[in-house]
């Protein structure tokens, strides 16, 4: 039986990103990526959440699966109002 592959565009999307930013370094190491990923990905997801919950930060705390006191220290850090 042939396992079936689902696709995750988000995830492709990241890999997409990441195999160009690989290609660019041109043979530099590559050094924090996992701050670099988190840190350009984070806020957009966190305002992109927020929107959708209509600015209710506890509604978007719960789809993102954190507790509300932590969106609001992510919030602070990142700088984003609503």
């Amino acid at each position: 039986m042939t396992a079936i592959r689902q696709t995750n565009e988000i995830a492709d999307c990241v890999k997409r990103s990441l195999e160009k930013y690989f290609k660019d370094l041109d043979g530099e190491k590559p050094r924090s990526v996992y701050d670099m990923v988190i840190r350009n990905v984070e806020r957009p997801l966190l305002e992109a959440i927020l929107d959708h919950a209509e600015g209710n930060q506890t509604i978007a705390a719960e789809m993102l699966g954190i507790n509300r006191n932590t969106l609001r220290k992510k919030m602070l850090m990142l700088k984003i109002k609503l």
